[in-house]
């Protein structure tokens, strides 16, 4: 309730102010023709950020002190006695329930003397401070809309002021993106740093078992944890993924490049991107209820033995789901070859089978090579459908047929459950995730790399 009030206090300021600004912009417009150098629009945009950024900075300041105020005024409503026979656990407990009492929630259990007073009080404290930030949001938009709406003249310079704000806006939100980059980064540094001073760098980046413990931290066996039979396993599904997406893929996108028909490509091309907002989950359930089972029993029939949950199992699924990825960026890469290209082929005599053999994909071999690096990078990074169809065997091993684990796997397995990121049991998660990371990174690069240069040359 109270985030709809305020957000109902902010429109109106932010409706208010700007028709007050526009209002006085067009008063400045006089039959000789005075002559103005922004817009009306400028103007009203203008008194609306005086009017906006003050309200949100006194938001932002109660969002930020108000937990800890909060916190202090529960503590000052229970009794010294009381506080002293509290450990942090039962603090917690014991505010808690006066935080459902505030509310109007019930709380189980006989109450105490003070619990109901505190409830109260707490109530009243909330409902006071929420309208003290109120008050002082719209007071302060007020005199903001006032000052501003004050500086308008013909000769103000609105548009000027108004553009270096969206500017910074930007530069702002650009900062946001780089900076929660760079604490990724930092933070899986760190922490594999962390795990790196438990176990030697040579030992998980050339081990072949992956047999991590779950000792007491700093006393035991550890384990050991390399990294070998995990990036066996990512690199073979991977391989058997993009087996199956890259043919399929680049034959529908030339498909519906080249032959098919415009009515055809408008009904076939939606329906094979449906496939991409599939949830993985799903192609997970999928994988392990149906194609697991099918490929079982196929390979009792000739003979074989294949594991209901292996690398060929995940491959599979995982390949069907990046076939929209690649299918749709080569079809748009292929669209940017110029028509002159295959026009000049058609005038030598070629047949279209030849054109798109000979001139059509080597023109848009680059683009397609970025596309395809760039489903890898995506097929390295999956973790449902590897979670519940690859059978989660940390085995090095090279038989496709087999249950095999991924770097994914082991992330969720090592941070599933009760973690106190101290001992190596948890931090070989942060130096599995830096691995994946710059796995990951470096297929990036070469793809934008070959896709940009690849723009260079038919842009």
């Amino acid at each position: 309730m109270n985030t709809f009030i305020v957000a109902g206090l902010l429109l109106v300021l932010l409706s208010v102010a700007y028709q007050l600004g526009w209002s006085k912009s067009r008063a400045l417009v006089t039959p000789q023709g005075m002559r103005v150098h922004s817009r009306g629009q400028y103007h009203g945009a203008l008194v609306a950020l005086w009017t906006l950024i003050p309200a949100v900075l006194v938001l932002a300041i109660w969002a930020f002190f108000s937990p800890g105020v909060t916190h202090w005024y529960i503590v000052s409503q229970i009794p010294a006695d009381v506080l002293t026979s509290l450990d942090q656990v039962g603090l917690n407990q014991q505010m808690q329930r006066i935080r459902d009492l505030a509310s109007g929630f019930g709380v189980t259990g006989e109450l105490r003397p003070f619990e109901p007073a505190a409830g109260e009080n707490l109530a009243r404290f909330q409902l006071l401070s929420f309208l003290i930030m109120i008050a002082a949001a719209a007071g302060l938009g007020i005199l903001g809309l006032g000052f501003a709406r004050r500086r308008i003249n013909p000769r103000l310079r609105a548009r000027n002021e108004v553009e270096r704000f969206i500017s910074w806006a930007l530069i702002a939100c650009s900062a946001v993106a780089i900076l929660t980059t760079l604490g990724i980064v930092a933070s899986l540094v760190t922490e594999a740093f962390r795990f790196f001073t438990y176990v030697n760098p040579l030992d998980f980046f050339f081990g072949t078992v992956w047999a991590p413990k779950f000792s007491s931290t700093g006393s035991g066996d550890a384990g050991q944890y390399g990294l070998l039979p995990l990036l066996t396993g990512t690199l073979m599904i991977s391989a058997i993924a993009m087996l199956v997406a890259v043919p399929v893929g680049l034959m529908t996108a030339i498909y519906l490049n080249q032959y098919a028909h415009a009515n055809v490509r408008r009904l076939v091309k939606p329906v094979i991107e449906i496939l991409a907002g599939i949830p993985t989950i799903v192609y997970g359930f999928f994988a392990l209820v149906t194609v697991g089972p099918f490929l079982r029993d196929l390979g009792s029939g000739i003979g074989l033995s294949i594991s209901a949950t292996s690398a060929l199992t995940a491959g599979l699924v995982m390949g069907v789901m990046i076939i929209p990825f690649i299918s749709s960026l080569s079809d748009d890469i292929l669209n940017q070859v110029p028509r002159s290209l295959r026009d000049g082929a058609y005038g030598l005599g070629a047949t279209q089978s030849e054109t798109i053999r000979n001139v059509l994909l080597p023109a848009a071999l680059p683009g397609i090579v970025g596309a395809f690096l760039l489903a890898v990078s995506r097929a390295i990074g999956e973790t449902m459908i590897v979670v519940l169809a690859a059978g989660n065997a940390p085995i090095l091993r090279g038989n496709p047929l087999e249950p095999v684990s991924t770097i994914t796997v082991s992330i969720v397995n090592q941070l599933t459950g009760d973690t106190d990121f101290t001992g190596p049991q948890s931090l070989v998660a942060f130096a599995l995730g830096l691995t994946l990371f710059i796995m990951t990174l470096c297929l990036n690069i070469v793809a934008l790399y070959i896709v940009r240069r690849f723009r260079e040359q038919y842009e």
